[in-house]
């Protein structure tokens, strides 16, 4: 098969699948995950149910991908926000600022069935790569002496997670921000 004509097919299927999950958030936003099903995608894609089932088996493995996407939507957005922050500790900082914010969030607009979600593996995978992910933060901001070193930064990666968890208990913008300020507390290097 010619160069070419794989990677317009590549393309196409690339295309189809977004079209697909496009309207599974739609969906989603506007009925909850309970409200989704193969037929309504199928009409709001504009793609065939007979293609649609092609790609995906049925509405749960439609709504696992979209969720995948969120995720790694989410794990981009952090990594945009370490990309655009000078010095370690500034990054650490904005970085666990725009996490505690992602879950206050998504706390809000989760119901019963969208919890569901986060509990496959999928989120489990996304959750080591997060926790690998600050702990570096944290090392190159205890490299620089911002943050204590008698603690090993993996657990302090996973002290951060847990405590700006309670993020999605906040209904306040500045609740979360005295969350994250609490947090960073207990990162601080001995002077």
């Amino acid at each position: 098969m010619p160069k070419l004509w794989s990677e317009t097919v590549a393309a196409h299927r690339d295309a189809v699948r977004e079209a697909v999950l496009d309207a599974a958030a739609a969906l989603v936003a506007a009925r909850g995950p309970a409200g989704v099903t193969m037929s309504q995608i199928a009409k709001d894609s504009g793609i065939g149910r007979a293609t649609l089932y092609k790609y995906f088996a049925d509405v749960d493995a439609i709504l696992r991908a979209w969720h995948e996407r969120q995720i790694d939507a989410h794990l981009e957005r952090l990594n945009e926000i370490r990309d655009r922050t000078e010095g370690a500790a500034p990054r650490l900082e904005a970085v666990l600022a725009g996490y505690a914010a992602a879950v206050s969030h998504r706390a809000h607009h989760d119901t019963e069935p969208a919890a569901e979600l986060h509990r496959g593996e999928h989120v489990a995978a996304a959750h080591r790569r997060l926790h690998a992910f600050v702990r570096e933060l944290i090392a190159d901001a205890a490299a620089d002496g911002a943050v204590r070193r008698d603690v090993p930064a993996d657990e302090l990666a996973g002290y951060c997670l847990h405590a700006l968890a309670a993020a999605g208990a906040l209904r306040d913008e500045a609740a979360v921000q005295r969350l994250v300020r609490t947090t960073l507390s207990g990162l601080q290097a001995d002077r």
